[in-house]
């Protein structure tokens, strides 16, 4: 009932927005008609280090495609879909909450924006370490140790078939889950298998990895804790 409520909300915000509205997005105001004409809903923001900022971890190559082609394809596309679509809602979460009403590529590139927009943050230069504090607690209260907590998400990693993301989420009841994704889909979207609010993501899909780690996906994972952003993980939390 929700879902179709929100879907009837898009619709309705799609016809104000040919007639040049303004329609009340989150906590801003988007220009409908002007957005939907330039199709840039979204954005590609900056990658927040230099490219050779995780190495030797991560290499410079692979984070200059991976951000400069492949996180900018998802949001040309992501940009092309909601303009087809006549979507105008700018606050990507309230998309994603009702991806299963929304066309294939909305979901596709929606998530890739999302998931990618958020992995960038998960690593920093100078990263790693433990964590300490409230996620230090809740994780060993969740999942008796840090190091138990590292084997059980990289797990969900290394035995995602194919494509797809591994997470740490907040579920409805408040508490921390692992789970995994295919493709670029994720825990806030309504099709979700385990859903809940995202605290930590971890990319592997080859593109993360294949230049410097081949098919060892295993390595790639043991070489993302050397650079995790334990700050930004406490934030999420």
């Amino acid at each position: 009932m929700n879902n179709e409520h929100n879907r009837r909300s898009f619709l309705r915000t799609a016809s104000l927005a040919t007639a040049g509205a303004i329609v009340l997005s989150g906590t801003k105001f988007v220009l409908a008609k002007e957005l939907l004409n330039e199709g840039q809903l979204f954005s590609l923001a900056p990658l927040p280090y230099a490219f050779n900022a995780l190495e030797p971890h991560i290499d410079a190559m692979t984070m200059e495609i991976h951000h400069d082609r492949h996180h900018k394809a998802y949001v040309d596309n992501l940009n092309k879909a909601v303009t087809e679509n006549k979507i105008t809602e700018s606050l990507l979460e309230k998309i994603l909450a009702i991806v299963s009403t929304l066309p294939t590529a909305v979901r596709n590139n929606g998530g890739g924006h999302y998931n990618h927009t958020m992995f960038w943050q998960m690593m920093k230069p100078n990263g790693g370490g433990v964590p300490t504090g409230k996620v230090a607690d809740a994780i060993n209260g969740t999942f008796g140790s840090l190091e138990s907590f590292k084997t059980k998400i990289s797990e969900a990693g290394k035995t995602r078939f194919g494509s797809g993301w591994a997470w740490l989420i907040k579920d409805k009841d408040g508490k921390l889950q692992i789970s995994s994704t295919p493709n670029q889909d994720n825990p806030l979207m309504d099709i979700a298998e385990i859903k809940g609010t995202p605290i930590l993501c971890l990319d592997v899909w080859e593109h993360a990895y294949y230049l410097k780690y081949q098919n060892k996906r295993a390595d790639y994972i043991a070489a993302f804790w050397n650079v995790i952003n334990w700050d930004e993980v406490s934030k999420r939390l």
